[in-house]
């Protein structure tokens, strides 16, 4: 194809993405569905000829039938976006493919990631080289914060209101958790200090530095002022590791109070937080925290709206940016059987999109899924429905195309 028809092909795309994007007008609740992105200005992102290269790391489980999903979701809605697949798994010896892994992440700049098996060996040197622990370094290598968005959706009651009979611990849910993604209990610092006969001691080094701290309290902060929140909420167990949660607490409090006084700024310890979680969590708006209580409090928060089918987790670095869903959960049990829910990575999809700078690609699926889960009421077993993975999918690419169609018709 010659330059001027690709340029041309390229063109007309991105004027029926700009038709469609201005021909329906959202709801409020579909707006709130379009997850916010902070973007940064180092990334080092591969485009050639106008299209985004990007890796993918489709991992185990239901990994690969969710990243052919996403991948033809995208090509229904003209994305230019191209893909390298990298084939990581849990496998024992896939040590080449892991540094294949961090190679196409720093090459790209992106990258889309489904989970990996959780495998946990009494061997020792199969302790040592766990693949959980490698992808958790692979990205703490190249990104340094990790960032849920969980929002009430008016489309289903969840496990807890009937556990509660309260039909509002639903509604108004709207909270942006921010962890720390480097350091702390994940620093993988750890040995056998008693080993013999056989292991009886195991000391772990728990790491909080007032770099990383301040980098972490500075990203939720400029979040919260870009995208109009209100609020910050520190969580930390400063009471009883006083040291360490003490460093992050005071440098999360110095930063709020002398460089974003117009935010307001709380801390709660981690215990009290998720109770508070479960019992109010209309109360918080941004909440800041460690690399360990980030993992936990985030599970939280997707459960409270749905569970972990529905939600998406980004990765943010200085440099580069992985995106992936916002619970770590390969669904083994699910794999191949088209009933896995893949709303929560299509959302990492049009997250990755938006980080990207495809706003109008972003919002074209955002909505569509929107519609398909609220309008449609197409739904997964995991969230009372009965719909295939591959209906869902199928319905949002319905509202992708009629949409492109009628407004392109229109104009």
């Amino acid at each position: 194809m010659s330059t001027n028809v690709l340029g041309q092909t390229l063109r007309s795309s991105k004027n029926v993405v700009q038709k469609a994007f201005v021909a329906t007008a959202p709801s409020s609740d579909m707006l709130r569905f379009r997850s916010p992105v902070l973007q940064t200005n180092t990334t080092k992102l591969a485009r050639y000829g106008g299209r985004h290269n990007v890796a993918v790391l489709p991992g185990d489980g239901i990994g690969p039938e969710m990243i052919d999903h996403v991948e033809r979701i995208l090509t229904a809605v003209q994305a230019p976006i191209d893909f390298e697949e990298v084939n990581l798994t849990s496998k024992e010896d896939a040590s080449e493919d892991l540094a294949e892994a961090i190679t196409a992440i720093k090459r790209n700049g992106v990258a889309l990631k489904v989970f990996f098996l959780l495998k946990l060996f009494l061997n020792r040197k199969f302790r040592e080289t766990s693949k959980r622990n490698s992808i958790t370094r692979v990205l703490s290598l190249v990104t340094w914060s990790f960032v849920v968005s969980s929002i009430s959706m008016p489309m289903f009651f969840t496990v807890l209101q009937f556990r509660l009979f309260r039909a509002d611990i639903q509604y108004g849910i709207d909270m942006v958790i921010i962890r720390e993604n480097t350091e702390g209990e994940y620093s993988g610092n750890e040995h056998e200090a008693v080993n013999a006969p056989h292991p009886r001691v195991v000391e772990s080094l728990k790491v909080v530095t007032r770099e990383k701290s301040e980098q972490i309290t500075r990203f939720a902060f400029q979040f919260a002022k870009k995208y109009g929140r209100k609020k910050v909420t520190a969580v930390h167990k400063a009471n009883i590791q006083k040291l360490g949660d003490g460093l992050f607490l005071r440098v999360a409090t110095d930063i709020a109070k002398n460089e974003y006084p117009e935010i307001e700024f709380n801390a709660m310890i981690v215990d009290n937080a998720s109770m508070q979680l479960v019992s109010r969590p209309q109360q918080f708006d941004v909440m800041l925290m460690p690399n360990l209580y980030g993992n936990i409090i985030s599970n939280i928060a997707c459960g409270l709206v749905g569970g972990p089918g529905l939600v998406s987790g980004m990765n943010i670095g200085d440099d580069y940016a992985v995106f992936e869903t916002g619970t770590r959960n390969t669904g083994t049990t699910l794999a191949g059987k088209d009933l896995a829910n893949p709303t929560a990575f299509i959302r990492a999809a049009v997250d990755m999109l938006r980080f990207l700078g495809l706003q109008m690609h972003a919002d074209i699926i955002s909505d569509s899924l929107f519609r398909t889960l609220v309008d449609k009421r197409i739904h997964t077993a995991d969230i009372g429905g009965s719909a295939k993975s591959s209906e869902l999918v199928q319905s949002v690419i319905e509202f992708i195309e009629k949409e492109l169609e009628d407004r392109n018709y229109r104009v």
